[in-house]
């Protein structure tokens, strides 16, 4: 087996997290490494497939400006940004994982959050407001809501670009095409990593990794295995990498696992997307306006409260939901009143879609729907609507309805103005929630909490911090934070290594 070049710190994964670590790691002086497994037109794992959201704490105007420093003063004077304080991010970080979320790592995820957006824009990251997706126009005025006010500019595209090309300029060696096999472990702790590239195996030397490859939602057996049976057929909203190789990695040098290995994020997604995400056309299979509509099942029936809460705090339990469905599809309702609020994602091509000018009509026509059914739900939903309640899609309105089995609680209009639109989804999972276990420096632990020397872990590979539930944007952002904590431990470890073998 060759031995090629050592480094200073090794980077596995060339996503948001990942980047952000060798950023890190080379802001403090380390020669750096990021080993990416896909192509370069493909590269950014799951990173690459979002909507570049990052939930951080603000105090208002004055901090959005900070990272958005280009915003006009038309645009201040006709937008409430609110604020997002430090403990609105920690409550509903508990509230979402049913406080099972590692109380640790949920302080120095939110403590972090603001500094760690503000340094990615010294980096060379371009942030801008949300508006159209966590603020409508009402009445003239924006008003965001649901603790997320900011995103890469071009998405998550625009953002891994933006952090590729730092990476880049700053003298971060990248290398494609690499799969990572196996963590080289010596007495004194991490010394580097097997891989093979080309057809070949080779060995890098290292005083310092950093895992940041993504979870295991892209492997087809683990899915089954650890969320359950049915999961091998849900879609894979990103990159077809993750495979688990990170948590795999360090598991088998005794890293403690760690987290809900049952849990995941999982959307409505267009029913019938290709088996893994599509980079070129990523945001045509969302269905993300649930809560302006109804959801059904088979049997024509409601199965969600579609307005529990605002959408980024519903949207990654709702898939696994859908999944238990019958036949694990549903069908999204609306009707012209909502059609202007529906993200420009249900105008693109690759939604399955019907329409029809009556109920019945829509009925016929949603595939393998019991129509009679379904047609006594809308009928129950609408008189059950409270109509004097005003509709606001900005606030939770409590326009509700009462006495249904299973109610709605907010934004509920009822289905009467045609033509009706139908929607049909199935599941998308976007990253699993079981992985390693680290502490707040991103130290990854064994299985008696001690760090193993060398070894660091961030991103969707880290367990403990979510589990049943997720709240939307708080991924990236605490990719970001634990990646940059991650670069700067290791480079300090590579510091310690180095002088220590002098």
């Amino acid at each position: 087996m060759k031995r090629k070049d050592t480094y200073d710190v090794i980077v596995i994964g060339g996503g948001n997290a990942g980047l952000c670590a060798a950023l890190s790691a080379r802001e403090a002086g380390a020669k750096v490494l990021v080993l990416e497994r896909s192509s370069p037109e493909k590269r950014g794992g799951n990173s690459a497939f979002t909507g570049g959201g990052f939930r951080m704490v603000h105090h208002g105007t004055a901090d959005i400006q900070a990272v958005v420093p280009d915003l006009t003063a038309e645009e201040i004077a006709r937008t409430d940004f609110g604020q997002y304080t430090a403990e609105d991010y920690l409550d509903d970080l508990g509230r979402v994982t049913q406080y099972y979320i590692d109380p640790d790592l949920a302080e120095a995820l939110v403590r972090a959050s603001n500094e760690t957006v503000r340094w990615m824009q010294g980096q060379g990251v371009r942030f801008e407001p949300r508006w159209g997706r966590q603020a409508f126009n009402v009445n003239g005025r924006f008003k965001f809501f649901g603790g997320v006010v900011v995103n890469a500019k071009g998405g998550g595209r625009g953002l891994v670009e933006y952090l590729f090309k730092a990476a880049e300029q700053r003298g971060v060696d990248v290398r494609y095409g690499v799969r990572a096999s196996a963590l080289a472990r010596g007495p004194d702790g991490i010394e580097g990593v097997r891989l093979m590239a080309g057809g070949k195996e080779a060995v890098f030397g290292a005083r310092a990794v950093v895992l940041a490859c993504g979870g295991f939602e892209a492997n087809r057996e683990m899915r089954t295995r650890y969320l359950g049976p049915g999961w091998d057929m849900a879609k894979v909203r990103g990159t077809r990498f993750n495979l688990g190789d990170g948590i795999r990695m360090a598991l088998d040098i005794g890293a403690q696992s760690y987290g809900q290995w049952s849990g995941c994020h999982a959307v409505q997604w267009e029913r019938y997307a290709p088996d893994f995400g599509d980079i070129d056309a990523h945001g045509s299979s969302q269905r993300h306006s649930y809560p302006f509509g109804i959801v059904v099942n088979a049997d024509g029936r409601r199965f969600v409260d579609e307005g529990a809460d605002f959408r980024n705090y519903t949207y990654a339990k709702y898939g696994r939901i859908v999944l238990q469905q019958p036949g694990s599809f549903a069908w999204q309702v609306f009707d012209q009143q909502v059609k202007d609020l529906l993200r420009e994602d249900y105008r693109l091509r690759g939604a399955t879609k019907v329409q029809g000018n009556t109920l019945e009509e829509l009925a016929d026509r949603m595939q393998d729907v019991h129509p009679r059914q379904f047609i006594e739900t809308v009928r129950a939903f609408n008189a059950a609507v409270k109509r004097d309640v005003p509709f606001n899609p900005n606030v939770k309105d409590g326009r509700c309805t009462t006495g249904l089995a299973l109610d709605k609680s907010n934004w509920a209009n009822p289905i009467e103005v045609p033509p009706f639109e139908a929607y049909s989804v199935g599941c998308g999972i976007t990253f699993t929630f079981g992985g390693l276990k680290i502490d707040t420096s991103t130290h990854v632990l064994d299985i008696e909490d001690a760090p193993i020397p060398g070894l660091y872990a961030a991103g969707e590979l880290v367990g403990g911090l979510y589990y049943f539930n997720y709240p939307g944007s708080a991924g990236l952002m605490g990719g970001a934070v634990f990646g940059r904590t991650a670069g700067r431990e290791a480079a300090h470890c590579a510091r310690q290594a180095t002088a220590a073998a002098a």
